[in-house]
């Protein structure tokens, strides 16, 4: 399969702009292209730093899709709550969701498989059988999986319409100066890091964030906050673009590590849903982790 791509942007090196073109391909993908001799221009392969002239017809070469491979793994999992259309899993900060470069095996689907055989929904492939929203891997707390396609269908309509609602404990940088409020910000993929998110109006879309302060210490706040949407990294997002990020937040926040805290300091405290089958409200609770007391125990010394 061949795509093709106009330069439009002659300050930018090849591999940033297929990158920017093409924003399902990781950039290491990208990378392999270019040395693979995958990306030409007038039939000669084009180096990954070179800089082309606007206008200039990039033909790219992408090989077909290998077949994925997800294996069962034996690996413990702290189920919340459990039937026969959906399960509840407390996953622990550290925790990949699902395989990916880097990441093939040892994720919460690896696991899931092994527990639940065949009963998990295809809707998403094999490489997502059965999520219907993610966290990031240095989160922890509540994620919802589903057993059937019809739970599935079901779940990921709430999830549209808001009515499947999640709230998070996290421990913010600063203090603020209200007692609540809420963020409505949009938030794209990050112009010239694709790993991040950032608040922008272009190629954007809405996000809203809610929070409430539960205590403050100082220099720190800590803080519920409740999705309106679910867009990728968005409470990290967000309270980074009010000049609060969250506790060990390399990414969003400050560079240096927190000595003995990995990655943020975020926790998936509740999820309600209306069940896929029964059409009870449920909600499904999960208490702060060690590493989030170990946190709050130090700012209150």
């Amino acid at each position: 399969m061949t795509a093709t791509l106009t330069v439009n942007d002659a300050s930018l090196r090849a591999d940033a702009l297929v990158c920017a073109a093409m924003p399902s391909l990781s950039r290491s993908f990208v990378q392999r292209l270019f040395e693979e001799g995958r990306v030409t221009a007038g039939g000669r392969p084009v180096k990954k730093s070179g800089k082309l002239k606007t206008g200039t017809e990039l033909v790219i070469d992408l090989p077909e899709p290998e077949d994925p491979q997800v294996t069962a793994e034996e690996i413990p999992l702290d189920i919340v709550y459990e039937d026969a259309d959906v399960i509840v899993i407390n996953k622990p900060k550290g925790m990949v969701v699902h395989p990916a470069p880097g990441h093939a095996g040892g994720t919460l689907v690896n696991a899931l498989l092994n527990h639940c055989g065949g009963e998990l929904s295809g809707i998403n492939g094999v490489l997502r059988p059965g999520i219907v929203h993610r966290i990031d891997k240095d989160t922890s707390g509540l994620i919802i999986a589903a057993k059937n396609d019809l739970a599935h269908r079901a779940l990921a309509a709430q999830l549209s319409d808001h009515t499947l609602a999640r709230t998070y404990e996290c421990v913010v940088i600063g203090n603020l100066r209200e007692d609540e409020g809420t963020v409505d910000a949009p938030i794209g993929r990050h112009p010239t890091d694709r790993k991040r998110q950032c608040v922008t109006e272009k190629n954007s879309r809405p996000a809203v964030t809610h929070w409430r302060v539960l205590a403050r210490y100082p220099g720190y706040t800590h803080l519920e906050c409740r999705l309106e949407t679910g867009r990728t990294h968005q409470i990290r997002v967000h309270m980074a673009y009010i000049g609060h990020p969250i506790l060990g937040d390399t990414v969003y926040g400050a560079k240096k590590p927190v000595p003995g805290l990995t990655g943020q300091c975020l926790h998936a405290r509740e999820l309600r849903f209306v069940h896929p089958t029964t059409g009870e409200m449920m909600t499904v609770t999960s208490p702060r982790p060690d590493y989030f007391q170990q946190v709050l125990k130090r700012l209150d010394a």
